[in-house]
């Protein structure tokens, strides 16, 4: 019998997330990227230069068949990015000086918790948008004359089109918003504590919906910040990217209270 297995951690108490707690994150994930430019730094690039490499295989081959790769491929590795800017963050918290060692060590942990199973599930919601954006489109435009989707913009300006527009956009905005709602609180969560993946999630759906004009904002910015981030050539995300990771843990700290 293994007696090894960390004790659960005890569940936290959902405080009131104010519009001074966004603005105090951000502030702070700056902050931290400030203060250890090189984590945030190299875990972007990774995730920039992969992003970077699909699109200009897509671009060169034609073949949009790279971009299911992205589809599987970011959702898989973007938590454990993310949880280490988290672990950054936690060492500067406790004012402690990060280290490589330290950092990639506790990424390398993470495979042995519940973060692949996380990560599992967000894979799984990407896979469901795959096939619903492939119905939704054979629904309204399967009949339609449509050589190449990049030049042949008009049938998206026909009754048909702007109807798939609309239905899509409804479908991947409720989709992504469950994701946000499960990940945004349950990954920092997954880090600092011994708990497992569903009620992570679970924990992670009531903060956001116990603050919903506040967490609606928050995904408003982060949404924002990102798209800017694109400009150009997805350069801006190698700032962004990390200030945002930083910010979520930050966040996480002011939402989530636990008994000492």
């Amino acid at each position: 019998m293994n007696t090894s297995l960390p004790a659960a951690s005890a569940l936290p108490d959902i405080g009131k997330i104010r519009f001074v707690d966004l603005t105090s994150s951000l502030m702070a994930g700056l902050r931290d990227f400030r203060a250890a430019p090189e984590f945030g730094l190299f875990f972007s690039i990774i995730y920039v230069a992969g992003g970077l490499l699909l699109w200009r295989l897509t671009a060169f081959t034609g073949q949009t068949s790279w971009l299911v790769f992205a589809a599987f491929g970011f959702p898989l590795i973007g938590p454990f990015a993310a949880v280490g800017l988290y672990e950054v963050s936690r060492k500067l918290e406790a004012l402690e000086k990060p280290h490589w060692k330290e950092v990639l060590g506790v990424v390398l942990h993470q495979k042995d918790r519940q973060i692949p199973a996380l990560s599992a599930i967000i894979i799984l919601i990407f896979m469901f948008w795959f096939f619903i954006g492939h119905m939704i489109f054979a629904l309204f435009l399967g009949l339609s004359t449509m050589t190449n989707i990049t030049s042949s913009f008009d049938v998206f300006l026909t009754p048909n089109g702007l109807t798939m527009l609309a239905v899509g956009s409804v479908v991947g905005g409720l989709l992504a918003a469950l994701t946000f709602s499960i990940t945004v609180m349950g990954l920092p969560l997954l880090l600092d504590k011994e708990l497992d993946f569903v009620t992570a999630m679970i924990i992670s759906f009531q903060t956001v919906t116990a603050n919903l004009p506040m967490m609606i904002l928050w995904g408003a910015i982060v949404m924002v910040l990102l798209l800017i981030g694109m400009v150009p050539y997805f350069l801006g995300l190698l700032v962004v990217l990390p200030v945002l990771g930083h910010a979520t843990w930050h966040l996480y700290r002011r939402a989530l209270y636990f008994e000492v």
